[in-house]
């Protein structure tokens, strides 16, 4: 396993985020627990999570299912680097109230708490914002997280989904506290996906973030969808569906995946690797719903992409370009 620092901290974390959304919705417990088991006996020691996954009626789901994977003992919890995300109303559906979801304090002090039993742990390692919330000023939000560092509940915190200017101001108010301020950042992140170079990755880089990009498949549509439709009778769904609808799209899936066969490649194992190799990347999220897709993901690690294929996946897919250069002379 290769590790690295989140970003600016000490702090050393895999280069593959082992998700966990599917646990509870997708996977049954125990084969969750099998595969946590498998990613850490391959060294990947970071998870991640959020309070709302199970979703609807099942929300707190899966912090359940990590939470009786750690009760096993055996040094798990020691051993992982703790992530879970906080921002959606957790509630049961049709009794939501007022301050049952977003960043006030009272509400930030409400999800720790519910996260930490289910969890069956005494500390988040890293906690998250799921979503900016343009009603709560930064100085309410780092109030309350140097409150729950000093008690020791959580050590960092994080933002998922916040755009480069909310990273700044975010960051700004906490050195004017004397407070860390945000150590990582959450972001969509993939080949088909490429708005984030523009200002969300130069702010995490600049702010000294360590950016974790979530749907690196981007749905599916970079792990060989056309392919699996044509030799498996595998249709699209979700994400993936959405964009093959679109001629364009299908026209560069169908380049990429030709690409990578010319190369003998897997396209989600490459569409991995080609994350690992972009300035500022921590590691990618990723969901497996079986062992087998661990697996494959772990391979990626290995992967080392041949120049004329990095050529060619930026052909492809072009980024946006720097910014203010994408958008002004």
């Amino acid at each position: 396993m290769k590790y690295t620092q989140l970003g600016r901290t000490g702090l050393k974390v895999s280069r593959l985020v082992l998700g966990t959304m599917n646990f509870g919705p997708q996977t049954n417990e125990s084969d969750s627990h099998t595969i946590m088991d498998s990613a850490l006996g391959a060294g990947l020691n970071f998870f991640d999570t959020a309070n709302v996954y199970g979703w609807g009626e099942n929300k707190g789901r899966t912090e359940e299912i990590l939470g009786t994977w750690f009760a096993q003992g055996g040094g798990r919890r020691d051993k992982v680097v703790l992530a879970t995300k906080m921002y959606g109303n957790m509630a049961a559906d049709g009794e939501a109230w007022p301050n049952h979801d977003k960043l006030s304090a009272v509400n930030i002090r409400r999800a720790v708490d519910a996260s930490l039993k289910r969890l069956q742990t005494d500390r988040i390692d890293v906690y998250q914002f799921h979503h900016v919330d343009r009603n709560t000023p930064f100085e309410e939000i780092w109030q309350a997280i140097d409150v729950l560092v000093q008690q020791g509940k959580i050590l960092y915190a994080g933002s998922s989904n916040f755009p480069g200017y909310k990273i700044a101001q975010a960051n700004e108010q906490a050195a004017r506290r004397g407070s860390l301020g945000l150590v990582s950042e959450q972001c969509i992140y993939n080949l088909a996906e490429r708005r984030a170079e523009m200002e969300v990755i130069p702010a995490a880089q600049e702010y000294g973030l360590g950016v974790i990009p979530w749907s690196p498949l981007h749905g599916g549509l970079l792990g060989g969808v056309i392919k699996k439709e044509a030799t498996e009778g595998r249709r699209a769904s979700g994400r993936s569906a959405d964009a093959l609808a679109n001629s364009t799209v299908r026209s560069q899936v169908q380049a990429y995946e030709d690409l990578l066969e010319k190369h003998g490649l897997e396209p989600g194992e490459t569409a991995l690797a080609w994350l690992l190799t972009r300035p500022g990347i921590t590691g990618p999220i990723v969901g497996p719903r079986t062992a087998e897709q661990l697996e494959s993901a772990l391979r990626a690690l290995e992967l080392e992409l041949p120049e004329a294929v990095l050529t060619g996946l930026d052909e492809i897919f072009p980024g946006p370009g720097p910014s203010p250069e994408a958008f002004a002379w």
